[in-house]
């Protein structure tokens, strides 16, 4: 469950293909995850929902990312997560970034505020009621706001297996750099039935919660959507796996091969 959102968030920007696309979501999609951990034991859930709000009199885009431990497991790792993103309708560039969890004791309560013209980021440490700014490069995304930038101009036409992408993010305190190799599609079975799958491989940083570089697999549905289908992950120890469970207000229609026996 730790890092559920974190993961959802790793699929990037492709490099030399922006061209201007349909928009692939709007106000008041919604996606519920279902969580187990190595195989078998149900670990939590996850919610992403579209809302509209504004930042200095400018129409955006609020996603609110909320995660949660459930049944046996929250009795010995109990997680609230709460990531929260303001960015613009158009240019799908962030203005504020929220992360306020509780992750077993380890809590955390962020408040980063972006000024792209400075390209800095104002980093509000609630916790230690610290302030902070740190330079950005251009065009830098958030966790949250990443997905949906990527949405809005991935063009899948161009995809190649093997290619590289890359992107800049701002996590926390700090400008972090991502790679993810595309590996192909692949027909995956849902909830819903079988869906035509975009599937990535992101690099991660190994250590205290991956086991691996290359711990990570993504699948997102190869339709107008580009939907997040399911994440696994290795972890240093055992493994995680979130599925999508249910789901509404997408702004296509959702592209079933075959239906759920």
């Amino acid at each position: 469950m730790k890092k559920t959102l974190f993961i959802l968030s790793v699929l990037l920007i492709m490099p030399l293909s922006y061209a201007q696309q349909e928009s692939s979501f709007g106000t008041g999609e919604w996606f519920k995850f279902k969580m187990s951990y190595s195989g078998f034991l149900k670990a939590g859930n996850a919610t992403l929902t579209v809302k509209d709000a504004k930042v200095d009199g400018k129409d955006v885009y609020h996603v609110v990312g909320k995660g949660w431990t459930t049944g046996m497991i929250k009795w010995f790792f109990r997680v609230e997560d709460l990531y929260e993103s303001y960015f613009d309708k158009e240019a799908i560039k962030p203005y504020k970034f929220i992360r306020k969890i509780d992750e077993g004791g380890h809590i955390k309560d962020i408040e980063i505020n972006f000024n792209h013209d400075q390209n800095k980021a104002h980093v509000f440490n609630k916790k230690h009621n610290t302030k902070r700014v740190f330079d950005t490069p251009v065009n830098v995304q958030d966790m949250v706001s990443t997905y949906y930038y990527l949405r809005d101009n991935i063009d899948i036409k161009s995809l190649k297996i093997g290619q590289e992408i890359r992107t800049d993010m701002f996590f926390d305190e700090e400008n972090y750099g991502f790679k993810l190799k595309y590996l192909g599609e692949e027909v995956i079975e849902t909830d819903f039935g079988n869906v035509l799958a975009l599937k990535f491989r992101p690099y991660v940083m190994a250590g205290r919660v991956f086991k691996e570089e290359e711990s990570l697999t993504l699948w997102v549905s190869k339709d107008k959507n580009k939907v997040p289908l399911r994440i696994k992950a290795d972890l240093a120890v055992g493994s995680l796996r979130a599925d999508l469970e249910a789901y509404k207000g997408l702004k296509h229609s959702f592209k079933i091969i075959a239906g759920k026996n």
